[in-house]
């Protein structure tokens, strides 16, 4: 496990430096224009090499399901305490509020869809997918392919666009034909399709080079931006403010499942993988998806840092409950 984890980290940890060490030397719109690029072209590049190595026909069970329940879990967990702090904020403030006021995540409307998004969607691809075979070894890790994939198709650009959409603009420009013209317009949707309507066909070798080679660009890219967003947080007070989403994300969330696959019944195998990729950190996405409608970047690059450390403390935990 301990390799897995340091072959998984790597190069998250050296191309994040690149990115702060980068940052002083570039415009200071380049962040905004790398995480544009990677919505728009470098994740749908990704989701087409993903969708055309897939089994479909292979047999799926329950994972989309526990999958989209899995989404609503963690959507109904996060706008519950969303509620309750807007409460506590607009209300005579209790005296012990002050005392963990400086925890709290801000709550202006880009922060709020910044925080649905990072306290619900997580990173079931690079992390999820990079630590499942080293845990689970020769075992079965359909699960944990088709609950990957089924969040980022229906959680990330599905779900999460719709957060943002609404979030990343005012009350009164948020309307249904505004975020049903996003969903339609989201690209890795689009890749998605083309790639499954293309599973059948047989590309000619370079072209099967370029499809793949997606990881060399896309997943530095990712890096680099969360580099670039993390050298201008301000020190400890900003991830300070990501501890409320990342315990949704990293404990509460992953605690729910785990719990519902043991009554459910499921071998050891589905049950490890399903809680894993429900525990598994914020997704690199929530930031593409500040930098593309304007939500808050600095939450959520914080929480993506915090919840990556947080794993390191959590695995032992899920490998324990999932015996």
């Amino acid at each position: 496990m301990i390799g897995s984890l340091v072959h998984a980290y790597t190069p998250l940890i050296f191309w994040t430096g690149v990115g702060a060490l980068l940052f002083r030397f570039l415009p200071q719109s380049f962040p905004r224009f790398l995480g544009r690029s990677l919505y728009w072209v470098g994740v749908p590049w990704q989701i087409f090499a993903l969708v055309r190595e897939t089994d479909f026909s292979a047999n799926v069970g329950l994972a989309p399901v526990i999958t989209i329940g899995t989404l609503g879990t963690g959507l109904t967990i996060a706008w519950i305490t969303l509620r309750i702090l807007l409460r506590l904020q607009s209300e005579s403030k209790p005296t012990w509020f002050g005392e963990i006021e400086s925890w709290l995540p801000p709550l202006d409307r880009a922060s709020q869809g910044t925080f649905v998004v990072a306290s619900t969607i997580g990173n079931t691809g690079f992390v999820g997918l990079g630590l499942i075979p080293a845990l689970i070894g020769d075992g079965d890790m359909s699960w944990a392919v088709f609950f990957s994939v089924t969040q980022n198709l229906i959680g990330t650009y599905g779900i999460g666009v719709l957060i943002a959409s609404h979030y990343g603009r005012s009350e009164s420009q948020s309307t249904s034909w505004t975020l049903f013209r996003d969903i339609f317009t989201v690209p890795t949707l689009w890749a998605f399709a083309a790639s499954y309507g293309t599973q059948s066909i047989a590309f000619p070798a370079w072209g099967e080079t370029i499809v793949h080679s997606s990881l060399l660009f896309v997943i530095p890219a990712s890096f680099l931006l969360m580099g670039m967003r993390l050298i201008q947080l301000k020190g400890i007070e900003s991830l300070k403010t990501a501890a409320i989403p990342v315990v949704l994300k990293a404990l509460i969330l992953p605690t729910l499942v785990a719990i519902s696959v043991a009554f459910l019944g499921l071998n050891h195998d589905a049950r490890l993988s399903l809680t894993i990729m429900a525990g598994v950190p914020t997704a690199f996405a929530s930031l593409i998806l500040a930098e593309e409608y304007n939500l808050d970047h600095d939450l959520a690059a914080s929480s993506i840092a915090l919840s990556t450390i947080a794993i390191l403390a959590t695995i032992p935990i899920w490998l324990f409950v999932s015996q």
